[in-house]
């Protein structure tokens, strides 16, 4: 395993509520991540088809008119849209992991897919929890998502914008001893001035205190609003216009020990901010401070984790736990109690 390689995120408006573009800037992103020598590429949340800002911006009457294209516009696993992430992976020899809308079924759900070098995929990941007027759109993951996985360039986890300040989640994935994080956040444009806990201030905040506490490396993409999104969804009310700024990206990279380490880019910027990193650091970083290991007091406080997939059905065999008898056939008779005995 390699210890010392640049990596990459991304700093971009999204094609929003049009997938066939976003998919083809996607791959133009992984390609100019790959030529500079990244071996991993981190996009924002939901940056395919685009972060539901119209969510924030009026009534739940009001903003059903995006509905409709915003799930025909979301990504199904298997899909062309996914074949051509995958693909672009391996072409490219990088790995990739994008947020994204996933459709499934009739619902939706905040997603990070994480491709390997070959273009295989290793998770796919839902958010646990929407946040606040989230929840009018997407549903909810389990346990099975809070996973950090072995990959050839180290151990790999992933978590989507406030799950940042679910301190119990964050541990789940500081014991899983997670080396490189992707961090997926929206964009940082909404109520901008107006609610100081959604900005750039305490979310890069979270960010940096993540690469802290876990002692690893925390890729932090964000995601910008261009003036063709805030057109589509403002329709040139003032008012709306307040509520969502062009820009808000704020991409950032950090170090174990809480460094801003990647390049810089203007909020309003589109591009790819990089870094080169060294997982030899993180052994510094946890000799002070390993909070699921040296530095726990299992005898004080311990997490409780169910890490097992949930579903809305389980057929009947499943459930039982073991195989039910072979259906009897005419001529032979039930095995009785006295039978038995």
């Amino acid at each position: 395993m390699e210890k010392e390689f640049k990596v990459a995120a991304v700093q971009a408006a999204p094609c929003y509520l049009d997938l066939r573009s976003g998919v083809e800037k996607a791959i133009g992103y992984i390609e100019e991540a790959a030529k500079a020598g990244a071996r991993l590429v981190a996009f924002p949340e939901t940056w395919l088809p685009g972060y539901p800002n119209h969510i924030w911006l009026g009534s739940v009457a009001w903003s059903m008119q995006f509905t409709q294209s915003y799930f025909e516009n979301s990504v199904e696993a298997g899909s062309d849209a996914d074949r051509a992430i995958a693909e672009a992976a391996r072409r490219n020899g990088i790995q990739v992991s994008m947020g994204l809308s996933e459709r499934d079924g009739g619902s939706l759900y905040i997603a990070q897919w994480h491709y390997d070098e070959n273009g295989n995929v290793i998770q796919r990941r839902r958010k646990l929890k929407p946040t606040h007027v989230e929840r009018t759109v997407f549903g909810e993951g389990d346990g099975s998502d809070l996973a950090v996985n072995e990959t050839a360039l180290g151990r790999v986890g992933q978590l989507s914008c406030w799950e940042h300040l679910q301190p119990l989640s964050k541990y789940a994935m500081y014991a899983q001893n997670e080396q490189i994080h992707c961090a997926a956040w929206p964009n940082f444009a909404l109520y901008n001035g107006g609610a100081h806990a959604l900005g750039h201030e305490v979310n890069n905040g979270a960010s940096m205190v993540y690469a802290v506490e876990g002692s690893c490396f925390v890729l932090a993409p964000c995601a910008t609003v261009d003036k063709a999104m805030q057109d589509l969804l403002c329709e040139g009310d003032p008012q709306r216009e307040a509520l969502l700024r062009v820009g808000g990206g704020y991409t950032r990279i950090y170090a174990p020990d809480g460094r801003s380490i990647g390049s810089d880019l203007p909020d309003t910027e589109e591009g790819l901010v990089f870094a080169d990193i060294d997982l030899g650091l993180i052994a510094l970083a946890k000799a002070a401070a390993d909070p699921a290991g040296h530095y726990a007091r299992r005898d004080v406080t311990r997490l409780l984790l169910n890490s097992e997939r949930q579903r809305p059905v389980v057929h009947f065999r499943e459930f039982a736990g073991e195989a039910l008898p072979e259906a009897e056939s005419d001529d032979e008779q039930p095995v009785t109690s006295e039978a038995a005995e």
